[in-house]
């Protein structure tokens, strides 16, 4: 076998690699990216959940639980981009990865009003839990006016 030969083969096993392990990120991107989605639906779910309490005149306390998840999942929410997990059905806007210093501040942002929510829940203070609700809402409204990419109007 001649030295080209080997060299040739060498480039080709090289390649395969390569190739494998960029498909194998990919994988793993589009796992993280579905997860990340899950739990933003599952976050806006709990939050929907919290007004209908809160406009039904419920029982504020029970909210203090869903607070601390949310504040949480907001705690969570920059690691769970970390680069090479944009692409795919990613709904995030290239801002996410080009300044992780803004997104991580974002975040903090919804962690500390979701956990004042939880602290007025817990206390039982219905006026300031309906009032804290529309903060966390604002909270979570400007971060993805910032960091994601705006739903497609329905027709």
């Amino acid at each position: 076998m001649t030295t080209r030969t080997k060299s040739a083969i060498g480039l080709l096993l090289a390649a395969g690699v390569l190739t494998a392990a960029v498909a194998s990120r990919r994988d793993d991107a589009d796992a993280l990216i579905a997860g990340r989605q899950a739990a933003m639906k599952l976050s806006g779910a709990t939050f929907g959940g919290m007004k209908a309490t809160i406009d039904a005149g419920g029982d504020v306390t029970k909210l203090a639980f869903p607070a601390k998840a949310l504040a949480e999942w907001a705690h969570a929410t920059p690691g769970m981009f970390p680069a090479g997990s944009d692409g795919g059905t990613s709904k995030a806007l290239p801002t996410v990865w080009s300044d992780p210093a803004g997104f991580a501040k974002a975040s903090a942002a919804l962690e500390a009003a979701a956990t004042k929510l939880g602290d007025l829940a817990k206390a039982g203070d219905a006026p300031g839990v309906a009032a804290q609700w529309a903060v966390v809402r604002g909270t979570c409204g400007a971060c993805h006016d910032t960091y994601r990419q705006p739903d497609k109007p329905r027709g």
